[in-house]
């Protein structure tokens, strides 16, 4: 495991520096197409996850590579007010933390968003103590290849998920969108490590300003995209969980609100307000039937579209587990035919869409 590890390491240093070498020469004459200029955008969900373990920079730079036009970050923050690229605060899911005994202490039962969860949390640790974990596989089960990269990669902040990009829109010669999501933002809040004015800091620093800038803020949560909307122009997402459930911001303010609701016509109306775009689970646009076959597509982009909402649907995976029944194959533990669900979907007008397999939609759209 351990030569394993130093030849990942390998290969991403060479890489690295081979992209450093083309980014000496002058590209000040070369065009460079935009995150935005092809349709469907190409959103890499948690980078390329589908094949190297979630939320790394070997994860994000394949996307690159692969041709994806943004990729996206989860962010939670750390003791010490670093942004780090999790899903999840609690880390043992997606790192070694729990093979640390310095850290045996830690371990303890919070509430967030309403539920009890137990474990070690980015918010009891500082950003150097985070630095001595190393990231793993996250679905294991179905990602047994992926499982071979488990600890060799650090848990990356923020700022090298920029620089990451920044470095490889050189060696790409076009330019590299992100799209970072904030994840618990009431619950940090609470802990005042409230994380939208730092997210806006650390985009406006890097260059990400306009409206037209290569980035979108991500949230399943409404109080904080109002906030945002008022400290900056660049393109916010409202996300959508279940339909029967409510925002948990919306669920301390005591109100009914679903997520439900805010896909109706009246619901979306709000949300242009103050997004400009939508990320829906995608049964939001095509159910599934009782015999997990696609369904009928829906009004959702169509209404969404009326109000100039730009629509990237939540999440597309290859493995037969996630897929619809129709585009499954016998092989359990093997890849469907995850693009003709990919056609299906862009036939309803989506605008982008979250892909754990890059690759795959790529083959679908083509590179531009």
């Amino acid at each position: 495991m351990e030569s394993y590890r130093r030849l990942i390491f390998g290969l991403f240093t060479l890489i690295l520096v081979n992209v450093c070498k083309v980014g000496s020469h002058n590209t000040e004459t070369l065009y460079r197409r935009g995150a935005d200029d092809c349709k469907p955008l190409v959103i890499a969900h948690r980078g390329a996850s589908g094949y190297v373990p979630e939320h790394t920079l070997g994860s994000y730079a394949l996307a690159v590579t692969m041709g994806a036009d943004y990729v996206e970050p989860d962010l939670v923050m750390t003791r010490d007010g670093h942004l780090i690229a999790r899903h999840e605060n609690e880390l043992s899911f997606s790192t070694n933390v729990d093979q640390h005994p310095e850290f045996a202490d830690r371990r303890r039962t919070q509430t967030i968003n309403g539920r009890n969860i137990s474990g070690w949390f980015s918010e009891d640790f500082t950003l150097e103590e985070i630095k001595t974990l190393r990231s793993k596989e996250t679905m294991s089960i179905f990602r047994i290849a992926n499982v071979r990269m488990n600890e060799a990669f650090q848990v990356p902040t923020f700022q090298e998920v920029i620089d990451l990009i920044k470095v490889l829109e050189i060696s790409e010669n076009r330019t590299i969108g992100i799209c970072p999501e904030i994840k618990y933002g009431t619950h940090f809040q609470q802990l005042g490590l409230a994380m939208e004015e730092l997210v806006v800091n650390v985009l406006h620093k890097n260059g990400y300003v306009e409206r037209n800038a290569p980035a979108f803020i991500q949230s399943f949560e409404v109080t904080n995209l109002k906030q945002l909307k008022k400290i900056t122009d660049i393109r916010l997402i409202q996300l959508y969980g279940a339909k029967s459930s409510t925002p948990y911001d919306q669920v301390l303010l005591g109100s009914n609100l679903t997520f439900g609701y805010m896909a109706t016509p009246e619901g979306l109306a709000n949300v242009a307000t103050y997004a400009s775009g939508v990320g829906p689970e995608k049964s939001y646009i095509i159910p599934r039937n009782l015999l997990n076959k696609l369904d009928t597509p829906t009004s959702f982009v169509k209404d969404a579209h009326a109000l100039g909402l730009e629509v990237h649907p939540y999440t597309f995976r290859a493995e037969n587990i996630f897929l619809p029944r129709e585009y499954q194959i016998n092989d359990v533990n093997g890849l469907g035919n995850l693009t003709q669900e990919i056609k299906a979907f862009i036939d309803t007008g989506i605008d982008g869409l979250f892909i754990d397999h890059p690759d795959k939609l790529i083959s679908v759209r083509g590179k531009c």
